[in-house]
């Protein structure tokens, strides 16, 4: 099928080669004209045959905002939107609305896999109607990894980034416990080897993960995170997991001591975020402050 793309970035560039390798045609938009196959939104609709379907993968809020405001005014009833970026599900069902009415259908897609998912592939957690992700189906199929599991149809519109959000904090809990835990192995003068001591976790454990052998590549790389900064940022999605929690009634102690745990780097040099950083380094390609940028 055919596809148009917008956002060519970490993601969306790794994104478009896969679903190229599957066999089917992208074409892709970037404001970075060494990224783009086109030179705007308008020859990226131009170019695909209706009914069209067109991904977006820009950061969320104002700048997805723009791009669906942009995009509602070139497609026709029958075209289809997808959101692949980390937008709040209730951003989605405002989106849909607006697309609705001009006869546009619109899925969310919350999608894992960071860097790695070129080769992996992607998780992928959609929402929407059941017509309109049939139509994208091909490339959902494209994109996740190979065997039976990697997608779901969550629900309604909304439902596919809400999982993703969800998942996103269960995923900041887990990087705070192996921060804890290296933390404490460090500090105590018996265990002498704290990264062979991971390594030795990686098999036969019930906390063995790919979180566990991306902390493991990372004490490779630097075996006492001596060049990071105890400062990890916070995407949004652990935010509203909390937000969400709070609005539920559903306790979450967990999650949500994970993001306060965060908010402590912003204070002070903490070790538990030299993993937290490193670990987002190594599976999302996030950015890193290194001691030299905060000397």
């Amino acid at each position: 099928m055919q596809l148009g793309l917008v956002g060519l970035g970490k993601m969306g560039g790794n994104m478009r080669e896969r679903i190229r390798r599957a066999g089917h045609t992208v074409v892709g938009y970037d404001r970075d004209p060494d990224l783009a196959d086109v030179g705007s939104l308008t020859e990226l609709v131009d170019k695909l045959d209706a009914p069209r379907v067109v991904w977006v993968m820009v950061p969320a809020g104002a700048a997805t905002q723009s791009v669906v405001d942009e995009l509602g005014g070139l497609l026709e009833p029958g075209d289809i939107v997808v959101d692949g970026g980390n937008s709040r599900w209730t951003d989605d069902e405002k989106h849909a609305g607006e697309l609705a009415a001009k006869g546009i259908g619109f899925v969310d897609a919350g999608v894992s896999g960071g860097v790695w998912g070129l080769k992996n592939g992607y998780a992928l957690m959609v929402g929407g109607e059941a017509e309109h992700v049939e139509k994208v189906q091909p490339v959902f199929d494209a994109l996740k990894p190979a065997g039976d599991f990697g997608f779901v149809h969550a629900g309604k519109v909304g439902a596919g980034h809400f999982a993703k959000m969800v998942h996103n904090g269960i995923e900041y809990a887990m990087m705070q416990a192996y921060a804890e835990g290296w933390e404490l192995l460090e500090k105590v003068h018996s265990v002498t080897d704290v990264r062979e001591v991971f390594r030795s976790w990686q098999e036969g454990t019930v906390i063995r993960s790919w979180l566990l052998d991306l902390a493991v590549n990372a004490l490779d790389e630097d075996e006492h995170l001596d060049e990071l900064k105890g400062y990890a940022e916070d995407s949004g999605e652990g935010r509203w997991t909390v937000e969400a929690a709070i609005d539920q009634a559903v306790p979450l102690p967990a999650i949500t001591a994970s993001l306060f745990a965060r908010f402590a780097s912003r204070q002070d040099d903490s070790p538990q975020m030299k993993m937290i950083a490193a670990l987002r380094n190594q599976f999302g390609g996030h950015a890193v402050t290194t001691a030299a940028d905060k000397a």
